[in-house]
């Protein structure tokens, strides 16, 4: 599985990026079928200001999750919880 960052205006630190690495890296776990996950690390003018939109590719479709946190590891870490949550149902569906 392959995991692209983006980050838009600004450039991330490698602390950062492994930090993306180690936490979407698990998602493997609970649908091996993952072709590639896409995500975008971008800053936003509001209080929450940190964006960041994750984007799994999987066959037959893809599953986005977009949020914003006061920094970029807790909204990583709310995306990974939701895209858990998502591609169990998925998997469960298709078995």
């Amino acid at each position: 599985m392959e995991i692209r960052v983006q980050s838009i205006k600004f450039d991330a630190d490698q602390k950062l990026l492994d930090f993306v690495e180690k936490k979407l890296g698990k998602l493997e776990k609970f649908y091996d079928a993952i072709t590639g996950v896409d995500v975008a690390l971008s800053l936003l003018p509001e209080h929450d200001n940190k964006n960041v939109k994750v984007h799994v590719n999987i066959p037959g479709s893809s599953i986005v999750v977009e949020k914003n946190a006061k920094t970029f590891e807790d909204a990583i870490v709310d995306c990974a919880d939701i895209l858990k949550e998502k591609l169990v149902r998925v998997k469960e569906k298709r078995s």
